[in-house]
């Protein structure tokens, strides 16, 4: 008979949740990540020439969607997803019908703890959005829901029940997600410092969110994970994670949401080449020291009172301010709004549900 230690529990939400997987190969991947993975079902948003087979291994659940797939199913409203850019993932969350969806890249592998025991990310990252954030105080003990960890001596009572968690972004050992200038003057780095700690993003403090090791609860801010318009045709690339987080932070911010980062870790194998990643980014560089000030002076009005409208006022915002800054965005702007029909028509009950919400909020 097994030792106790060694029965695993239950795997989490198994019906509830889904791994959205963007991908140009086949996805062997997946095998190490069979314990883990093999309960929940898969979207794979495959990117690159629709005539390519992706070869996934036997016993996944999941559905598979090409280029072909997302102008069949959205039309002319397919413009406002990505091509040859892994930005095309966010198809998989439009058309996800979970309350949940955690997604990774196919390059990320199971991390291990330092007692050398598999990360199981899904699980923790489930863990961090199950239970509540603290974003209007912080907790210098960091999360105070976990294990061994409490609320420190002068948080305020009244704020110690929290606030719904919407986003968990984990993080990378080996290589770390650096942007070109930083690849090519440490190319050695790699990280491997484990930090077991997980902390709720203060309100008011943006951060750069990496898409490869992310989950979120889609019912709650689904429609503001928009990964904009990156990869071919578009003078921009590898800033898709960059302005989802930064349009959800602002968003969650306003409607009293939470965003946690920290753990779970996964082991990120493969850098990319610096040097294609310098093209794909020198406009983004330049252009993200006016677009934080710009996401930093954001104010959205008080009926704003479902991700929708918070997402129209923002490409609103976008078109007026940053437009100046370079016509892209105002083709990004038009995108977003775009992004937002093409959500509500595969959506149509969480569009209704959040016209309720704001009607019994006026």
């Amino acid at each position: 008979m097994a030792e106790p230690s060694t029965i695993s529990p239950a795997p989490l939400l198994t019906d509830e949740l889904d791994i959205v997987i963007p991908t140009i190969r086949n996805l062997d991947f997946l095998e190490m990540w069979r314990p883990f993975f093999q309960p929940y079902h898969l979207i794979i948003v495959q990117d690159g020439d629709p005539s390519k087979t992706i070869k996934v291994p036997e016993g996944f659940d999941y559905e598979l969607y090409n280029r072909n797939d997302i102008n069949r199913i959205l039309g002319p409203k397919s413009s406002c997803i990505s091509f040859k850019d892994s930005a095309c993932r966010c198809f998989g969350y439009m058309v996800s019908k979970k309350k949940y969806i955690y997604t990774i890249d196919d390059d990320c592998f199971v991390a291990k703890d330092p007692s050398g025991k598999d990360i199981n990310a899904l699980e923790q990252h489930i863990k961090n959005l199950l239970c509540p954030s603290t974003p209007f105080f912080f907790n210098t003990l960091y999360d105070p829901y976990r294990a061994g960890a409490d609320f420190v001596r002068g948080y305020p009572f009244s704020l110690r029940e929290g606030v719904p968690t919407a986003v968990s972004h984990g993080l990378w050992l080996n290589i770390p997600d650096y942007d070109a200038p930083t690849q090519l003057v440490k190319p050695l780095e790699r990280n491997t410092r484990y930090v077991d700690a997980i902390m709720t993003i203060p309100k008011g403090t943006l951060f750069p969110m990496c898409g490869m090791n992310l989950a979120f609860n889609r019912e709650l801010i689904g429609p503001a994970m928009y990964f904009g318009l990156m990869g071919d045709g578009q003078p921009i690339g590898r800033y898709d994670d960059m302005w989802a987080g930064w349009c959800t932070k602002v968003i969650c911010d306003h409607l009293g949401l939470g965003v946690k980062t920290g753990l779970p870790y996964i082991w990120h194998s493969k850098a990319s080449n610096p040097f294609v990643n310098l093209k794909k980014e020198y406009k983004g560089i330049y252009w993200q020291e006016e677009l934080i000030p710009f996401f930093q002076s954001v104010t959205l009005p008080k009926d704003c009172t479902s991700v929708q409208k918070c997402y129209i006022e923002i490409s609103k915002q976008v078109k007026a301010k940053l437009g100046k800054v370079d016509d892209y965005f105002n083709k990004l702007a038009d995108a977003m709004v775009t992004w937002i029909e093409a959500w509500d028509e595969l959506n149509p009950s969480g569009a209704k549900s959040a016209e309720l919400s704001n009607g019994a909020s006026k």
